[in-house]
């Protein structure tokens, strides 16, 4: 070997010393992949953190982003955009079309949309517009005033993707929630949110009370009525209904929870309206103070003003006031019955009695309990069918 390789190895082989001298010096100060380097555990002293050790700082939220994804991928071709026209006349009694519009999604292969009652009330036409962008007429078969629910199909005789309904007995605050629907006519928008509040009870426009909603902070805006409200596995839990504010959204919008819808569904499908029980009773809710004056044997309780003539509530013997009064700056009819419960549930206002009452088809029988003066009575009553309000 001559001098001039052999003097080349020697410095090759000095400078890999060196850089293996080096590399374990710097290792422990500059890594934490185990926790146990001593600068990880000086006060003010930020080791640097390892790949293996850490994530990156997305994907701590890659889960939900990816849920989200999933959820929108899967359910949005179900969704559809709706635009109805109606007929109105201006001053002068001219007639024009008017359009609207708002949301719905497809419940089953034959084209049945589950919508709100006011996305296409008063419609002379309606078309559905899916997230493929293809475009369908759609007929009526049937809306309820009552819930704001409607059905419509897609005329057209072919197969379509539809929604899984889940379940809105057992939601809990802070559940997530996704909505999809057509803010503003923008089709195919995903919000999220969580639910911020059950039972809610609002009215609507019109002054119709809706009862039991759900409430949620996922941003719904004109244009979402009659969408569906998701839960993390894609399955519809309520229908986007309402919001509170000038218009635009706040952070508060309601949906009618789907297992209240599943019924009135039904009933649309099957006969194209929903057939609802009727006392038919008119009263106002009793208070301790009206009881004291009035000397009634309960304090809690609905005073019975008036009966519908010929209504089941008459037909039962159930007897309405017979004398105006005025209690305060208020007016009252006394001398009536006072309903206390229903079928073992106590009974303390109309909405206590419509509640219930509501929930049951005509021609079943309920047992009304109720006092008349100081004796306690119970009469079996055959509800009659609830008058249409439209």
């Amino acid at each position: 070997m001559t001098r001039k390789s052999v003097f080349r190895n020697y410095l090759l082989a000095a400078f890999l010393g060196l850089l293996t001298g080096w590399w374990f010096w710097y290792l422990p100060k500059s890594t934490d992949v185990g926790g146990d380097s001593a600068a990880s555990n000086q006060p003010g002293i930020s080791a640097v953190p390892s790949v293996l050790a850490v994530p990156p700082p997305d994907e701590a939220a890659s889960w939900d982003e990816q849920n989200n994804i999933d959820v929108y991928r899967t359910v949005s071709p179900a969704v559809a955009n709706i635009t109805s026209t109606t007929i109105q006349q201006d001053f002068f009694f001219n007639v024009f079309p008017v359009q609207g519009s708002g949301s719905g999604f497809l419940i089953d292969d034959k084209g049945h949309i589950v919508t709100n009652n006011h996305v296409v009330s008063g419609a002379r036409s309606i078309e559905v517009t899916l997230s493929d962008q293809s475009r369908h007429t759609a007929k009526l078969v049937g809306r309820d005033r009552l819930s704001d629910l409607a059905v419509i199909q897609i005329t057209d005789r072919k197969s379509f993707p539809y929604v899984k309904l889940g379940d809105s007995d057992h939601l809990q605050v802070g559940q997530k929630v996704l909505a999809i629907g057509n803010p503003f006519g923008f089709q195919g928008t995903l919000t999220t949110g969580v639910i911020s509040a059950l039972g809610r009870n609002i009215r609507d426009e019109q002054g119709q009370l809706l009862e039991d909603l759900i409430q949620s902070d996922a941003a719904i805006n004109p244009g979402n009525s009659g969408g569906p409200l998701l839960n993390s596995r894609g399955e519809v839990i309520g229908i986007n209904t309402a919001i509170v504010g000038p218009g635009s959204n706040i952070g508060i919008g309601f949906a009618i929870p789907v297992n209240i819808a599943k019924g009135i569904v039904t009933d649309l499908l099957q006969e194209g309206r929903v057939r609802r029980g009727y006392l038919g009773v008119v009263g106002r809710e009793l208070t301790p103070d009206i009881a004291n004056l009035l000397k009634l044997p309960v304090t809690q309780g609905l005073l019975v003003f008036q009966v519908a003539p010929r209504g089941p509530a008459e037909r039962a013997g159930i007897q309405p006031g017979q004398q105006l009064v005025l209690i305060g700056n208020e007016q009252f009819v006394i001398g009536g019955d006072v309903i206390v419960d229903i079928d073992g549930n106590a009974t303390a206002s109309s909405i206590d009695v419509n509640r219930y009452v509501l929930k049951k088809k005509p021609g079943e029988k309920i047992a009304v309990t109720l006092y008349r003066g100081a004796r306690r009575m119970t009469i079996n009553v055959e509800l009659g069918e609830r008058p249409d309000i439209d």
